[in-house]
């Protein structure tokens, strides 16, 4: 059965959807079969996977409000081993829609259900909102990664956030744990840099990544390509730090996953 990974942080920007795409390309290419699921109306997994919305007949939006089961939803990347449940503008309105609908914060978990044997990780990548999109992703999940900058106002999204999976935890999923604390954009030459993250470990030492992700002009370029950086250029900084953040996350689950 697959450990489902949600990606989330209430603020934007921080790589969120960058840190699903590059993890997943790297998994997937160590062998490990992969599912991605947008949860973002912005659908910027979707697009960093070079999947046309356009095209799409159906996508994520059809599987929460019921309209199709999830697996007729999941298409097939070219890249190895890695499938993705897509996102268009539709989920705009889902929000709302879902606030009428019987078992409306569990209704990702139980299209999950539906197809969690067929892989090794499923990754759902949150809308930058502590929304009931992303109450459903919480709610479906094993653990919960949190990518942030190194900056001061992180601090206080991250306090935020780790009081909504407490309250997940408590009422809808007691066994959801926080994967780990992901740095990105990280520069060690700025000691901001440092500040935030002694504060961060101070109060989460064990639950913080040893990897971190440095800012990197590739990492950035590789979307407008529809390619994971580590096929786009494999060599570059950021490729390179996610595919030691795959080791680090397959290291942890090396008793659950072969």
């Amino acid at each position: 059965m697959a450990v489902v990974i949600a990606v989330a942080n209430q603020k934007g920007g921080v790589g969120k959807s960058t840190s699903a795409v590059n993890l997943a390309a790297a998994l997937g290419k160590r062998g490990k079969k992969v599912l991605c699921i947008d949860s973002d109306a912005q659908g910027n997994l979707t697009s960093g996977f070079g999947i046309k919305k356009k095209s799409l007949e159906y996508s994520v939006y059809d599987a929460l409000l019921g309209r199709k089961p999830l697996s007729e939803t999941i298409v097939k990347t070219d890249f190895e081993n890695v499938s993705v449940v897509p996102a268009t503008s539709d989920l705009a309105g889902a929000d709302i829609e879902l606030i009428e609908l019987e078992n409306r914060q569990s209704r990702m978990k139980m299209q999950i259900l539906t197809v969690k044997a067929e892989y090794d990780y499923i990754f759902i990548d949150c809308p930058p909102s502590l929304s009931l999109l992303t109450v459903n992703a919480l709610c479906a999940s094993d653990s919960v990664i949190i990518p942030m900058q190194c900056e001061f106002h992180a601090l206080e999204g991250l306090s935020q956030l780790v009081e909504s999976i407490k309250l997940v935890r408590l009422r809808f999923n007691p066994n959801l744990d926080i994967e780990g604390i992901l740095f990105t954009m990280y520069d060690g030459r700025l000691q901001l840099t440092a500040q935030v993250v002694n504060e961060v470990k101070k109060h989460f030492p064990t639950k913080t990544f040893e990897t971190v992700i440095p800012r990197n002009v590739r990492l950035s370029e590789a979307p407008s390509y529809g390619m994971p950086c580590i096929y786009y250029d494999k060599n570059s900084k950021g490729a390179q730090s996610y595919e030691t953040l795959a080791d680090e996350i397959t290291a942890k689950h090396r008793k659950y996953i072969k």
